[in-house]
């Protein structure tokens, strides 16, 4: 049971975007897999994940030792038992009886400590570990390119970044150390109980072949069941987030009734799954309990039939040979000892088996070479914004060209305004100046220089990019302006925002510019969440602008309002300007129209008016004669 609900609690993290049903469908050794089959230890895979033990040796090496330690302290305890009763009540020995007591309260006492120091040292050795490896992978995430997302589900990376590393911790807390240390004692005590009487050991452990063959068989079901539980767990998470997400969608068209009876339905096989899994545990353990009391019962017969049979057995001691008190009671603490660790092994070993899985998809993802080429070495001043396309064709998939044969160039602060179609590749060109996809055929270059000349990082911080669909973290409205970069002061801030006019709205929330917008800025609306990305890149100071339809989900007030801010943002700057409305670009130095890819057109406003048939004068007459405004 206790298994069922920690990977029930793994799963939680599930995205809304089918991630849950990928996990169901693949592989365990895949991107998604969320099945628990394959090999239970992988040891090329182990030995990386120990890598990242290395800084931390010296806490694994206490808690291997305190792992050892704690294993053979116990067996100290049926020892010191076994005398108490041989030597010292049957000798009528009080003050040796007094003594071995005070042994064994200290005994219990050691190993509560030991076992308390064990505990955590494992739990932090893990949790040490799994915090390393988020930090690697959460800077390889950030630093692949962004045609690796456009394949790869967003919850997908959550469920690696999160829950995935979870069971590598589980390796260590629950798992390999864990493991070692009841095999260990499983080993120890038939030794110890072999040195002390074969014959009755052997008597005793009779039953121990079939249940070192249930334990294999309930490990091999409850590993199957444990997938089906993480499967349908899934697909419920997958289901509560996508309708609280549209829940909205769901009460405009009253789809209550509907949808509940769907809910029914997930939620009654994620019911099936967990009584399944509860059912081979209902088998399991009375099965152990049944052949724990058949040896027992071995024991308690043929050890009493030897006592009875040697007639000095009052004269035994504890070093001697032969049947005693004793012997039966310390080895009914052995049996305990033994079938404790037993009933535990399946458990741990799927828990390692899953640790290990976890660890595939998490370095499946770190061994992803999709990462942007950083070898530039310029990286200092600030750029002057003479941007040149030169014969650049791209294509995001390899295959279907997106861009064909575009060449422009653009001097420091003029500005460039691209037209076009849906799917025309407006947006593709600023993704190629930023880096963000790397381009086929041609040169991009900026100032003279090929962009990949440049630091990546640094070329990207010259250039400020206002999106169409404004991101906001769940954060106050300074930290997001600012993006916590310290260097960005609250004088500043403010400045940009008078600047922009959204400094009296500002104003006007709760909190000021400490107000917290929460996720994707809800509390917001589209207008005055694209205000506050013009702060952004208005603080930022670039030397390149880049307004990707930025005015599109502003109404005409809030356009009117920020029209004078992105004048003032485009002095002294290259600006590149993608819109639909036509208005917002007639000012521009020159205007390139797309078309599948393509340059159909270039000029100025007027210019490409006088063009009869053209394509830019057909998207003007369209716009303008639809709206019934005249030329």
């Amino acid at each position: 049971m206790a298994k069922e609900k920690k990977d029930t609690k793994q799963e939680t993290s599930t995205s809304t975007n089918g991630e849950a049903t990928k996990q169901a469908a693949s592989p365990p050794a895949g991107g998604g897999g969320g099945g628990v089959t394959g090999k239970a230890l992988d040891w090329k895979l182990l030995g990386r994940v120990m890598h990242y033990v290395k800084p931390y040796n010296k806490t694994f090496v206490i808690a291997t030792f305190l792992t050892i330690f704690i294993a053979a302290n116990a067996l100290l305890q049926p020892i010191l038992i076994q005398r108490t009763l041989d030597v010292n009540i049957l000798n009528d020995d009080y003050n040796g009886l007094v003594f071995m007591v005070e042994l064994m309260i200290t005994q219990l006492i050691i190993q509560t400590i030991a076992q308390y120091y064990q505990t955590y040292s494992t739990n932090a050795l893990g949790q040490y570990v799994i915090r390393d490896l988020r930090i690697d992978i959460f800077n390889h995430i950030t630093s692949l390119r962004l045609k690796y997302f456009d394949r790869t589900p967003i919850g997908m990376l959550i469920t690696r970044t999160v829950s995935d590393l979870e069971t590598i911790a589980d390796i260590f807390s629950e798992g390999l150390i864990s493991i070692m240390g009841d095999m260990l004692l499983v080993v120890a005590v038939i030794g110890y109980m072999l040195w002390q009487d074969w014959k009755l050991a052997l008597i005793t452990l009779i039953p121990m072949p079939f249940l070192f063959a249930s334990t294999y068989v309930f490990k091999e079901a409850i590993k199957s069941s444990f997938q089906e539980v993480r499967t349908q767990v899934a697909r419920l998470n997958t289901f509560l987030a996508e309708h609280i997400s549209g829940i909205s969608v769901i009460q405009i068209f009253a789809r209550e009734d509907q949808e509940m009876r769907k809910f029914k339905a997930v939620n009654e096989k994620y019911r099936d799954a967990n009584i399944r899994s509860n059912w081979y545990y209902s088998i399991f353990f009375p099965v152990v309990e049944i052949l724990f009391a058949i040896c027992m019962g071995l024991l308690v017969w043929y050890g009493c039939k030897r006592m009875l049979s040697d007639s000095q057995m009052l004269t035994i001691s504890a070093s001697g040979k032969g049947i005693t008190p004793g012997l039966i009671t310390s080895f009914i603490v052995l049996l305990n000892m033994l079938f404790r660790p037993i009933r535990q092994l399946a458990d741990k070993f799927n828990t390692l088996q899953m640790g290990m899985v976890g660890a595939d998809r998490i370095f499946k993802v770190l061994d992803t070479d999709e990462v942007a080429e950083n070898n530039g070495k310029l990286h200092t001043g600030r750029l002057q914004g003479d941007i040149s396309f030169d014969k650049v064709w791209f294509a995001y998939n390899d295959e279907n060209w997106v861009l064909k044969n575009i060449s422009f160039h653009i001097k420091p602060g003029e500005t460039l305004a691209l037209v076009g179609a849906t799917g025309a590749g407006k947006s593709s060109t600023i993704n190629i100046l930023n880096r963000f996809y790397e381009i086929g055929k041609g040169c991009v270059k900026v100032d003279g220089h090929d962009i990949h000349d440049y630091d990546v990082n640094y070329l990207r911080s010259q250039i400020a990019t206002v999106i169409q669909d404004v991101f906001l973290f769940s954060d106050t409205i300074a930290n997001n302006i600012s993006l916590n970069n310290p260097v960005i002061t609250r004088d500043e801030i403010i400045a940009a925002a008078k600047d922009v006019g959204a400094h009296d709205f500002i104003e006007r929330l709760p909190g000021g510019y400490d107000y917290n917008v929460m996720e994707r800025g809800s509390t917001l609306s589209a207008g005055q969440s694209q205000l506050i990305s013009f702060i952004r890149a208005l603080v930022y100071n670039p030397a390149i602008l880049v307004l990707d339809e930025a005015t599109s989900s502003v109404d005409t007030e809030t356009e009117i309002l920020i029209q004078n801010a992105i004048n003032k943002l485009m002095e002294g700057r290259t600006a590149i300007v993608i819109a639909h409305r036509l208005s917002t670009i007639q000012n521009a130095d020159r205007i390139i129209v797309l078309d599948h890819g393509e340059i159909m057109e270039m000029g100025t406003h007027q210019e490409l008016l006088k063009i009869e048939n053209g394509h830019y004068r057909k998207l003007y007459d369209l716009q303008f004669n639809s709206a019934g405004i005249a030329r």
